[in-house]
């Protein structure tokens, strides 16, 4: 009898035993598994080359500490990064605002979201063939963005300097339509951001988005007028990164933006862009 319960008891042991083994070699076995997925996670940004590329390549090394690595692609234009991200082939990016990504969904029957801003990058009037917004004659021509977001931006601007009056409730949704003082019977050449610095030379002045001034090799200290920080558009235009509903909290993604919002990138871009680009974070 007592052989037969030594035997029972030693059974029962090394059943234990074994269960034992065998949950240590499936928790190590998922902690690797873990491991190689945490250190294989890759995400694809598209970005306009200046700054977004720029910031984000700043960013890159600090995110590769914590296994992820970050592919960036530069993109020129205003509508591929968010077409990319409809399609797949981004899994986020960083180049525009909140107004601006409203509008495009708005228009394209998309749904992408913001997860974070970033930056906010001061809008700046600029000098073609008038240097001085007091020497604009009658028929001055100045050029503005021709989307929808920037134009109402660009006309905020003008307004705050003086050079014409814009319907009280126009808000950040203002368009030519909602200008109710004109005084000097501004013409305007709407234009895409991208080629404004370009049309200098044919204009009197342009209104030009920060990142595409920068790339033009202008100086926010050369802008004849640019938004107030403490205004509405340094509260509604932050450059966010974008994503799809679907991908809102991948972790991956919510530790670039963590980056991004962190110490290291706000002195970088305090010290790179000549508060051209003004960082919301850090």
């Amino acid at each position: 009898m007592n052989k037969t319960i030594k035997r029972i008891i030693a059974t029962a042991l090394t059943l234990s035993l074994a269960g034992s083994f065998a949950a240590c070699a499936s928790d190590e076995t998922e902690s690797s598994v873990l491991g190689e997925s945490r250190e294989n996670t890759v995400i694809t940004v598209g970005a306009n080359i200046t700054p977004h590329s720029e910031i984000l390549e700043v960013a890159k090394p600090i995110l590769a500490q914590q296994g992820i690595t970050l592919e960036i692609v530069q993109l020129e234009d205003s509508v591929t990064p968010n077409t990319g991200v409809i399609e797949g082939t981004l899994d986020a990016n960083y180049f525009q605002h909140v107004p601006y990504l409203d509008q495009f969904n708005l228009e394209n029957g998309s749904d992408l979201v913001s997860i974070g801003a970033v930056h906010y990058e001061p809008f700046g009037i600029y000098a073609g063939r008038v240097s001085d917004l007091a020497d604009l004659q009658e028929g001055a021509v100045v050029a503005v963005p021709n989307n929808v977001t920037n134009e109402a931006r660009a006309l905020l601007l003008l307004a705050q300097e003086g050079l014409l009056v814009l319907d009280e409730d126009a808000g950040i949704n203002a368009t030519v339509e909602d200008i109710v003082e004109n005084p000097l019977n501004i013409q305007f050449e709407e234009l895409a951001p991208e080629q404004l610095v370009a049309a200098l030379p044919d204009v009197d002045v342009a209104v030009i988005n920060g990142n595409y001034a920068i790339e033009g090799g202008l100086h926010v200290s050369q802008a004849l007028a640019v938004e107030a920080n403490d205004g509405l558009a340094a509260q509604t235009y932050g450059n966010i990164i974008a994503t799809s509903p679907e991908h809102q909290n991948d972790p991956a993604l919510q530790a670039l933006v963590e980056v991004l919002q962190g110490p290291e990138i706000a002195e970088y871009i305090n010290n790179t862009y000549d508060g051209a680009v003004v960082p919301l974070y850090g």
